[in-house]
């Protein structure tokens, strides 16, 4: 171990200027890893830094490295485990508790002294051995004796101590005097002894010689003595002197201390005065004005706002700790309770009285509306009350319970104001959209009682449920017996009597604008209120996102918007819900007024739900658009349904009317009124629903339309008995293709173009079926000879056959001079003018295609001569010219 000590002495701390002192070979407890040493150290400059430091042998060969030091400073408890029983293993607490094995007892309790003497002597610092024998710890001695004894214990503790330059200097030198020595030590010795007796032997005759100086020396040390004796006397009486003013000192600092805490005190409660004086002193004004206070003119409720929000903020003070139990505090705290009470009376009591007053001015002017299609303005009582707003906020964070009771006030005679003036507002729109009977007479729009306004709409109503003036131009289709559209499309009436000409395009237009001008009033009436109610009773129309999500809800087609709020009851559970209820109060009657006027507009006129729907679309998104939660959107959604049910109703009775027509048997069909009508219905759907929103309901009513209109003339085609079918189917869909490209509705371009194909097949059907075999004998010869030669007589040869000779053909031929050809044409001319009507005008069409098709048969006629007999010169009594100027002249005839 020696050896080990000095070897780390020479390479670790000398370098570092330190000492080593003690050195314990260890291991971690619990851990099997090679053995470490932990050494004692001190450094050599002052002031002195005592360390423990840990030291292992470096894995790439045989020398030691310093691994980690801690400061002795920082060591709190030294544990040796056991002070009775020896035991190898001991704890050293500094930032953590390392458990160290030592390698021996010995070297365990040699290292724990030697850190409990470092500690006596360098840091006199409190660091608990606990564990540990005493006789290891030595006992505590005075700090003036400490520095000997620990250095005795130090030279004890050190075995080995290197030389420093000073001793190594004078070794040498004095080994240079004497080089023998290193031959003859025991000489060396002996000369080094006589020269210490030399030395002492003078020593004694220097002290010896120096007696009389130290008799000297006493004697002035013994009157320095008795001067101390004089000085200590003089500072007794002294000492003496001022224990009477230390006294009085005393006591004129306990006074002053007193003086002191006495200011303090006074200086804290004139403080906690000044905060209540401040805080919870209200003036004399402000209470005059709760007492008092005018609530009529601007002045007095300014006043009175000022006054109330001062006392709210006299009764939200901040009290100190133990201020509520001063007697004055509790006072003036009942007094404020009293003065907002009695304020919460008188405002909500005039409050009240002004809704009153308010509503019986606005019946006043409710009169002259009765008879225009317009809602009375609000604005002049809403700017009035307004200026209550910062009261009502005040009622609404003081008493809530009144400003309860004002809100339910409030909603109910609102609600019964605005009942009058809507059921008024729609009764007069009722009486417009009905201003025109069937007779043409004119409803008069004077101002009347409200009870004759309604019994006259309920009249136009009539008894049976449809209104006596209806002129929906799709309620029955029927074919009449006349040969003209004119005559059949005027029983397409719903009462029978009124042609197309006479239909209702000005009051299709007239419904347009009053319906728009409902929802334009409707819609900144209710906008108006709301905005009211949210600033008048200070609710927020808007709140935050987190929380609230909308949901998009489809009903019959129609997106509607609703608002759910997470984790809260679809009750009043936030102050946007409750304007939505206050809305729906107030103005419970507009959409039950609103489903009567729809239905209303549906039974004058089915194709009234078209302008509804695009109208009330328009109205619903823009109401989205603001608020998809709002009660305008919620209403306007709801309304929005019952229009699209109306207009697929509209639509699904068009085609039950189509599956239901009947034809008459006596009477050419031509154009059937359903195509007709279907016409009519889109040109006037396009108009309307130009770069309108729902335009998606639009294009699928004209699918499922075409697609009925389309299986209704298939089927009246194959049941017509005057008119042959591919007439019918002709003309019907030369129509509809028409109406089609005129219309260029992209939806229907596949059905466009199926039109136009059913009316090419069916044009050629005809022509084909009309036109027959005008040159009937000359028809069958030449069927004959085609006959021949499919049978394998080759087609110069069929001239030799007995029945089909050249004399046979000429016979035939001179059955069909020009005249009796041009006769035949003029009686198909006749036929075909017979069987197509006048509105689609499609003769001249047939006729060009008759033509082409009997001169394609003559050519036909003429191969088959070239062919079958060549050279026979036998040509037809008429040419192709002919036959041209023979058409020519028919169609210019008739």
């Amino acid at each position: 171990m020696t050896a080990i000590k000095h070897a780390l002495q020479r390479d670790i701390f000398t370098p570092n200027d330190e000492r080593l002192l003690s050195i314990v070979n260890v291991c971690k407890a619990g851990k099997k890893k090679r053995n470490c040493f932990l050494c004692a150290t001190v450094t050599t400059e002052r002031p002195v830094q005592v360390n423990v430091v840990k030291v292992k042998k470096s894995d790439k060969g045989d020398f030691y490295k310093r691994q980690t030091a801690w400061a002795l400073r920082d060591l709190a408890v030294v544990d040796a485990k056991d002070a009775v029983k020896e035991s190898p293993e001991f704890d050293l607490h500094f930032d953590k508790v390392y458990k160290w094995v030592a390698s021996s007892t010995v070297e365990k309790n040699t290292f724990i002294s030697c850190i409990w003497k470092l500690n006596q002597r360098y840091l006199r610092k409190k660091i608990d051995f606990i564990n540990v024998s005493s006789q290891l710890l030595e006992e505590s001695v005075p700090s003036g004796e400490n520095q000997s004894v620990a250095g005795g214990d130090e030279e004890a503790v050190d075995e080995y101590q290197e030389l420093n330059a000073r001793e190594e200097q004078d070794i040498e030198i004095m080994m240079e005097g004497c080089e023998y020595a290193i031959a003859n030590a025991e000489a060396f010795a002996e000369k080094l002894s006589r020269e210490l007796q030399v030395l002492d032997g003078a020593n004694i005759q220097s002290i010896m010689a120096s007696e009389k100086q130290v008799n000297i020396l006493m004697k002035l040390l013994d009157e320095a003595l008795k001067e101390v004796d004089q000085i200590e006397l003089k500072l007794s009486s002294y000492e003496e002197m001022l224990q009477s003013v230390k006294e009085q000192m005393d006591q004129i600092s306990e006074s002053n201390h007193l003086i002191h805490l006495s200011n303090t005190n006074n200086v804290k409660l004139l403080s906690e005065i000044e905060f209540l004086v401040n805080h919870m002193d209200l003036a004399k004004g402000h209470i005059k004005a709760l007492q008092e206070g005018d609530l009529t003119s601007s002045r007095g409720i300014e006043a009175c706002t000022n006054a109330a929000d001062a006392l709210l903020q006299c009764m939200n003070v901040a009290l100190r700790p133990g201020h509520d139990m001063l007697h004055a505090v509790k006072q003036q705290q009942q007094r404020f309770s009293d003065l907002r009470e009695q304020f919460a009376r008188r405002l909500a009591s005039h409050l009240n009285s002004v809704f009153v007053q308010q509503g019986h001015d606005q019946s006043s002017t409710l009169a002259q509306h009765s008879a225009e299609l317009t809602l009375p303005n609000h604005h002049p009582f809403h700017r009035d009350l307004l200026r209550y707003a910062k009261l009502m906020e005040w009622l609404k964070n003081t008493d809530y319970g009144k400003y309860e009771g004002l809100t339910k006030n409030y909603m109910d005679y609102l609600s019964r104001l605005y009942e009058r003036e809507i059921k008024d507002f729609f009764e007069v729109a009722k009486i417009k959209m009905t201003g025109t009977t069937r007779e043409g007479k004119k409803f008069a729009t004077l101002p009347r009682k409200e009870s004759a306004v309604k019994q006259e709409t309920e009249s136009l109503h009539g008894s049976s449920g449809k209104l006596t003036g209806s002129t929906s131009s799709l309620n029955k289709l029927s074919v009449q017996s006349s040969g003209n559209r004119r005559s059949q499309s005027s029983s397409l009436l719903d009462m029978g009597n009124m042609s197309a000409s006479d239909l209702d395009v000005a009051d299709r237009t007239k419904f347009d604008k009053i319906f728009e001008q409902v929802l334009s009033e409707l819609e900144p009436l209710c906008l108006a209120e709301q905005d009211f109610i949210s600033k008048f009773f200070k609710l927020q129309q808007h709140q935050s996102t987190s929380g609230t999500t909308n949901e998009v809800e489809e009903v019959d087609g129609v997106a509607l918007s609703r608002s759910y709020t997470s984790g809260v009851p679809q009750t009043v559970s936030s102050e946007k819900d409750m304007i939505r209820q206050m809305m729906t109060k107030i103005f419970r009657c507009i959409e039950p007024e609103l489903n009567n006027l729809i239905a209303l507009g549906d039974k004058i006129d089915s194709f009234n739900s078209l302008y509804m729907l695009v109208k009330m679309s328009h109205h619903v998104w823009t109401a989205q658009n603001v608020d998809p939660a709002s009660f305008l959107s919620t209403t306007l959604g709801n309304v929005l349904v019952t229009v699209k049910r109306n207009f697929d109703k509209c639509i699904s009775n068009q085609m039950k009317q189509m599956d239901e027509v009947k034809i008459s048997k006596k009477s050419k069909v031509g154009i059937l009124p359903f195509v007709a009508e279907f016409e009519e219905f889109a040109a006037l759907a396009e108009s309307i629903f130009k770069n309108a929103e729902r335009r998606g309901d639009l294009d699928k009513a004209y699918i499922k339309l075409i697609r009925a209109v389309f299986d209704s003339v298939e089927k009246v085609a194959n049941e017509s008995q005057k008119t042959p079918r591919d007439v019918v189917m002709m003309e019907n869909f030369h129509h509809i293709f028409a109406t089609l490209s005129r219309l260029k509705i992209s939806c229907l371009e596949a059905e466009k173009k199926e039109a136009k194909q059913k009316y090419t097949d069916h044009l050629q059907s005809y022509v084909i079926y009309s036109l027959g075999q005008p040159l009937e004998k000359l028809n069958h010869f030449f069927e004959g000879v085609e006959a021949r030669v499919a049978q394998g007589i080759r087609e110069e040869e069929v001239s030799y056959q007995l029945a089909f000779n050249k004399q046979e053909l000429r016979k035939v031929i001179k059955e069909y001079p020009g005249k009796e050809v041009k006769k035949g044409l003029d009686n198909l001319y006749k036929k075909v003018d017979k069987h197509l009507c006048e509105e689609e005008n499609l003769l001249q069409v047939v006729w060009h295609s008759m033509q082409d098709e009997f001169i394609r048969q003559y050519k036909h006629f003429e191969g088959l001569i070239a062919r079958c007999y060549p050279g026979s010169g036998i040509t037809m009594e008429f040419t192709i010219q002919d036959i041209l100027d023979y058409c020519s002249s028919i169609a210019q005839s008739h």
